[in-house]
C-alpha cells in the first residue's frame, strides 16, 4: 500500500459519486506495502479504500474482485467491492466469460484499473497472543471451505514458476552463503512440487499474504474480553493454489518470534488447532507441512529481495527488510520438526 500514482481529488470524488457513495470529503494516501497505490476516501456514506493497480492488469483483476465478493457473500469478514451500478454484472459460468467482458467491481482512476472497497473496522494486531492465532486460524479453514465453489481458476502469480524466474534477477545482489541458500532452497522445492503427496494436496483460492497487517481485530470492549477477528484485506496475492501452502504463509508470520525468525509453539499451537476444528488436514498435508512453511519463507525472501533491490518509485513506499525471510528460512531448514508436536494430537485422533 503505498502510492506510485498520484489521484487528483475531483477524479475520485467523481468516481464515489458514480458509485452512489455520495460526495467525498477526505482523501489521504496510504503508507505501507510495496504493490498498488491505496488511499482512504471519506465520503458522505462512509469509510473506503481506494486502490490502483500498478502491476495487476484489467483481465486478471476480476479474479480477486470477484473472489472479495464471494467470500463476503459467504458471510466472511471480507470488504466487498463497490459495484458500479451502470454496468451490468456479466451472466453465464464465470468461466466462460471473455477476460475482455467489462467488470461491474473494476473501475478506472488516473489511467489506471481501480477498486473501491469498504474500509473495515478494527485494528491489525502486530504482537498477536495465542488467541489471535486462533482467531485467525478458524476463519482461515472457513475461508478456503468458503472457496470450493469459487469458479474462477488463476494460478499464484507469485508462485514456483515465478520463484524460478526471479532467482536469476536476484542472485547478482546475494552474497556465496545466500546464494546457495537460495538454488539449494529453490531446487528442494522443484522436487517437491513434482512429488504424489505434493499433488494430493487440496486446493483452491488462497490469500497468499496473510500477514498481521492485513487481519483486523475489535478494539475496545472489556480489558479481559478475548480478541474478535473483524476483517481480512488485501487480497491482491490471491491465487488457485495448496491451502496448505496459505496456511504456512499465516504461521511463517503470526507464529514466529520476529527478531529471530524463530517458531513460537504456543502460538503455532494455536492457530493449527483452531484451523483443524473447522478443516481436518490429510495426510499429505501433515507430511509437507515442513516443507510448506520453507517454501513461504522462501516465496517472500525472494520477493523482498526483489522489492528491495530492484525498486519502483514512488511516494511512502518504504521496501521490507529480505533478511526476515531469510532468517525464517533457515530456521525452517535447520529445525523442520520443530511444528511436529502440533500434529501428534490430531494424528492419535
Amino acid at each position: 500500500m503505498a502510492v506510485f500514482t498520484e489521484v487528483q481529488f475531483g477524479e475520485a470524488d467523481a468516481l464515489v459519486q458514480r458509485l452512489g457513495m455520495g460526495a467525498l470529503r477526505e482523501l489521504r494516501g496510504i503508507e505501507g506495502g510495496i504493490e498498488n497505490t491505496n488511499y482512504f476516501a471519506t465520503t458522505e456514506s462512509g469509510e473506503f479504500v481506494l486502490t490502483l493497480f500498478e502491476r495487476l492488469s484489467a483481465e486478471q483483476l476480476p479474479y480477486y474482485l470477484c473472489l472479495m465478493k464471494h467470500l463476503a457473500g459467504a458471510g466472511l469478514p471480507v470488504p466487498a467491492p463497490v459495484a458500479d451500478p451502470a454496468v451490468a454484472p456479466p451472466t453465464g459460468h464465470a468461466l466462460s466469460i471473455p477476460a475482455q467482458a467489462p467488470c461491474e467491481l473494476l473501475h478506472r482512476v488516473a489511467g489506471k484499473p481501480a477498486a473501491l472497497v469498504q474500509k473495515l473496522s478494527g485494528r491489525s494486531e502486530l504482537a498477536p497472543t495465542a488467541a489471535h492465532c486462533a482467531e485467525l486460524g478458524a476463519m482461515l479453514a472457513r475461508m478456503h471451505l468458503a472457496g470450493r465453489d469459487y469458479p474462477r481458476i488463476q494460478p499464484n502469480l507469485r508462485g514456483l514458476p515465478w520463484w524460478n524466474e526471479t532467482t536469476p534477477v536476484v542472485l547478482p545482489h546475494m552474497d556465496e552463503a545466500q546464494a546457495a541458500l537460495l538454488r539449494a532452497e529453490l531446487a528442494y522445492q522443484n522436487h517437491v512440487a513434482e512429488s504424489s503427496a505434493y499433488a494430493a494436496l487440496p486446493r483452491g483460492p488462497v490469500h497468499a499474504d496473510m500477514f498481521r497487517d492485513n487481519v483486523m481485530f475489535a478494539t475496545g470492549g472489556e480489558p479481559d474480553a478475548p480478541p474478535r477477528l473483524t476483517g481480512v484485506f488485501d487480497f491482491y496475492f490471491a491465487g488457485t493454489d495448496t491451502w496448505l501452502f496459505d496456511l504456512a504463509v499465516c504461521l511463517n508470520d503470526w507464529a514466529i518470534d520476529l527478531a529471530s525468525g524463530r517458531h513460537d509453539a504456543a502460538r503455532a499451537d494455536a492457530l493449527l488447532a483452531a484451523y483443524e476444528s473447522v478443516r481436518r488436514l490429510n495426510a499429505s498435508e501433515r507430511a509437507l507441512l515442513p516443507a510448506m512453511l520453507r517454501a513461504a519463507a522462501l516465496r517472500f525472501w525472494i520477493s523482498r529481495l526483489w522489492d528491495f533491490h530492484l525498486p519502483r518509485e514512488a511516494s511512502m513506499l518504504k521496501p521490507h527488510d529480505p533478511t526476515h525471510f531469510e532468517r525464517v528460512l533457515r530456521e525452517r531448514a535447520t529445525h523442520p520438526h520443530a511444528i511436529a508436536h502440533v500434529l501428534e494430537p490430531a494424528l492419535a485422533a
